[in-house]
């Protein structure tokens, strides 16, 4: 492996440790500065920080490799996940901002759901953090096996410790640097990371299709085309041989993002409400480029490797190897920085996120009320790297699939949390025993469908994603044992 790629690695490693040192010396004397920055994201921090730990590792890896087998029919997702999280940037942000502070102070989502409806506020506590922390777990995973795969691709053969193989090394590595600057500098240090590391992410993914389309061995649109026509013509087709069940489990990605913990609390900690919508216009803008990158690298990709001869034995691979046949070492090294950047900046946030909830609803409610601030962030860093070990255990399979592991955790918060927080901001009727049923519901209903094997195939047909099931199946919930019960009078006005 050549001198310029470990330079590039070295230079990005250090660079999100200094980071999280000089976070540690600004902003984490407090439960609120460690957990929330204070409250004080600028919108362009606050909006990469919101897409960088949502474009997780499947943005380089699972999503152009699903374009890479099944043409354009797969962007769909994308496009479903675009239209999502604008939808959640209009409706959920600026309420969620506003109704945190007035709610108590809210320094994470269950502590919220208990302070808008104290009647089942321990219920709801226990039951969010505990399905918070176990769909963490699978979605952390999920960015391990990314980090795995990256050093399994790449430096296969060279690093040689203890007699580990390259997955599970590039693992402690990938591990290892997130908890260090996670631990040391808490949410700011997560914030502006996932800042540095959004804006490497999208130079990536300029780049990448950039070269493929229009470097060496590439040949343009009208080559690319030809070629992927020859190979197989529905790959340029956007509805060739997707079924109404398949679209529909593509697009609904987008439901998804009303209930991730780990993008919302961004909008906890945007400075100021009116400065929501210049964060929503910064954050679409990215997620915008981003996607188009990623699509266009799978697509372009296939017809680049058969035009070349690359055989491309796991799809999720694409990116690594690309990287690496098509560019000087400096920047192969500052390519594999991006995807460790997309999997560092999901994995940081969610890790804290997860120690947030076990320290201020498990720690705090039932072990120590009297708990100081100090204490607390204490409890919160070693709660960090305990839920990372917990990952690190379920990525230890090198067969998993980055975008399956994505998929069950997303759909999981999403049908969980995502009726939840919708109604919970929006519907004043909403009591506590829906707020319960909802949640308990959501989370069931994606558990037992991924069980059964329906995400896979259902009634003979192709499989149904588990989030369409869950998110209905959770409306209901709320909506029915809303009405079926009585009105606790929890609903608060905010007077300006």
């Amino acid at each position: 492996m050549a001198i310029g790629v470990w330079i590039s690695l070295f230079l990005y490693f250090a660079a999100m440790i200094g980071i999280g040192i000089f976070a540690m010396r600004t902003s984490t004397s407090s439960s609120e500065d460690y957990m929330l920055g204070g409250r004080a994201l600028s919108p362009k921090v606050a909006a990469l920080s919101a897409g960088a730990s949502d474009m997780s590792g499947w943005l380089l890896l699972g999503l152009p490799g699903a374009l890479y087998v099944s043409g354009l029919a797969s962007a769909w997702i994308g496009i479903g996940l675009f239209v999502g999280a604008f939808v959640n940037w209009v409706i959920v942000a600026p309420r969620l901002r506003e109704q945190t502070v007035h709610y108590g102070n809210a320094l994470t989502i269950p502590s919220f759901l208990a302070n808008r409806f104290p009647t089942q506020a321990l219920s709801l506590r226990t039951v969010s953090a505990i399905v918070i922390v176990l769909f963490f777990a699978v979605y952390t995973a999920s960015g391990l096996v990314a980090g795995g795969k990256l050093f399994e691709s790449a430096f296969s053969g060279i690093i040689n410790v203890g007699g580990m193989s390259d997955y599970a090394v590039g693992i402690i590595i990938t591990l290892g640097v997130v908890l260090a600057y996670t631990v040391v500098g808490g949410f700011l240090a997560v914030s502006l990371t996932d800042f540095v590391q959004g804006c490497i992410m999208m130079l990536a993914l300029v780049i990448m299709p950039a070269v493929v389309l229009f470097g060496e061995g590439g040949g343009g649109f009208a080559q690319a085309s030809q070629t992927l026509n020859e190979v197989d013509p529905t790959l340029l087709s956007w509805t060739e041989g997707l079924t109404f069940i398949g679209f529909l489990s593509a697009v609904t990605w987008g439901l998804g993002y009303f209930g991730q913990p780990h993008i919302i609390v961004r909008f906890m900690a945007i400075r100021t409400l009116e400065e929501v919508p210049t964060a929503r216009n910064i954050g679409m803008s990215w997620m915008g480029i981003s996607l188009i990158g990623a699509i266009s690298l799978g697509i372009f990709g296939r017809a680049y490797a058969v035009r070349n001869g690359i055989n491309i034995e796991d799809p999720e691979t694409l990116f690594i190897i690309l990287s690496e046949l098509l560019f000087h070492p400096l920047i192969t090294g500052f390519l594999y920085a991006a995807l460790l950047a997309a999997v560092m900046s999901t994995i940081s946030s969610q890790l804290l996120v997860s120690s947030s909830s076990l320290t201020e609803d498990f720690y705090r409610l039932f072990l120590r009320k009297e708990a100081t601030d100090r204490e607390c962030v204490n409890v919160g860093r070693v709660c960090v790297v305990l839920v990372g070990l917990v990952a690190a255990v379920i990525a230890s399979d090198p067969n998993s699939q980055v975008l399956g592991l994505v998929s069950n955790a997303w759909a999981g918060f999403g049908s969980a949390f995502g009726p939840l927080i919708i109604l919970s901001l929006m519907w004043q009727r909403m009591n506590g025993a829906g707020a319960v049923a909802g949640l308990v519901a959501g989370a069931l209903t994606v558990i037992i469908w991924i069980s059964l094997g329906w995400n896979a195939e259902f009634m003979g047909g192709p499989g149904v994603y588990e989030i369409i099931p869950g998110f209905i199946v959770s409306w209901i919930a709320i909506v029915a044992v809303s009405l079926a019960t009585s009105d606790a009078g929890e609903y608060q006005a905010i007077t300006r």
